[in-house]
């Protein structure tokens, strides 16, 4: 069972926080994380910074990293502007957002889901003259903090507009953590089915304890990107009910990839509780909760 993992911290994770970690501090954790084998990262957004503090200063990262860098970076955008204004300092994947239910997309983003969909072809070209890539990320694939359970058709029927056409990526997004194994492996499948050419991401909150046990399902369905976030942090500031993602550690030890050993997990979980500590944030990993117990005969127990 395999996908690669996209590590979130820096957008999704720190996005509740209301602090603004420094820009150096933001570039040590990057390079710490694709040092230890993390395939790409979710760095920033491009959200407004009075509305979303802990972005303010995405750009002064960007700028730090090297190309190389970026190139297994991702940046949240939701207008055909913020592509722009991102693609001239270096970003070249760009993660385009839209909810697939209006309520959320206009507390999100100020506007309609068709707003946001009519937009996305100049998204795309603006991108593409800058020589990156766009993923289509639906946000509330499966529910709604204002209007309840979403329709899987209205998913598919953005999915396979063609405005969205030109997004590599789809990202199947459970903000509120509320769906299940079931409706996951469902939607995956369909949206799979529908859009073979696309590859699918799975992005999993863990508010109802289903975070790991609905990455996998994604995975078996046929997701092959899953993100998580170090030690569960973090949710949207405009879904009310939203917590933690699921943890990347969890995810980890879930799925076992070929650069993930025991001493990968203990370097994670080193540098998830320095970085919780600064923030004030408890630490919702079970995994690294599990390797810090006495449990010593087991190779995964940081000693």
């Amino acid at each position: 069972m395999t996908a690669v993992l996209r590590d979130v911290t820096l957008r999704d994770g720190l996005q509740l926080t209301g602090k603004v970690l420094p820009t150096e501090r933001k570039v040590d954790i990057v390079r710490r994380l694709l040092a230890l084998g993390v395939p790409e990262l979710e760095i920033g957004s491009m959200a407004r910074p009075d509305l979303v503090p802990p972005m303010a200063n995405t750009m002064e990262l960007v700028a730090a990293l090297t190309p190389d860098e970026l190139q297994r970076c991702w940046l949240w955008v939701a207008t055909p502007r913020h592509v722009e204004k991102a693609a001239a300092v270096g970003v070249r994947n760009f993660q385009y957002c839209l909810s697939v239910s209006d309520a959320h997309n206009k507390a999100n983003i100020g506007r309609t889901a068709e707003d946001s969909v009519a937009a996305m072809p100049d998204a795309v070209r603006i991108a593409r003259e800058a020589g990156g890539a766009v993923q289509l990320c639906l946000a509330t694939s499966f529910t709604c903090p204002f209007d309840g359970p979403v329709d899987p058709e209205r998913v598919l029927a953005i999915a396979n507009d063609p405005r969205t056409a030109g997004a590599a990526d789809i990202v199947l997004a459970d903000t509120l953590g509320q769906a299940h194994p079931a409706q996951v492996s469902a939607l995956v499948s369909a949206v799979r089915e529908r859009t073979p050419e696309r590859r699918i991401v799975f992005h999993g909150h863990d508010t109802w304890g289903m975070g790991v046990a609905n990455t996998l399902a994604a995975i078996a369905a046929g997701a092959t990107m899953v993100d998580g976030s170090l030690g569960g942090l973090g949710g949207c500031p405009f879904a009310p009910g939203a917590s933690g993602n699921t943890a990347s550690e969890d995810i980890l030890f879930a799925t076992r990839p070929d650069w993930f050993a025991p001493t990968t997990l203990a370097a994670l979980v080193g540098l998830t509780e320095d970085l919780l500590a600064e923030l004030g944030e408890p630490n919702r990993s079970r995994t690294a909760a599990g390797a810090r117990s006495k449990a010593e005969a087991f190779e995964w127990v940081v000693r």
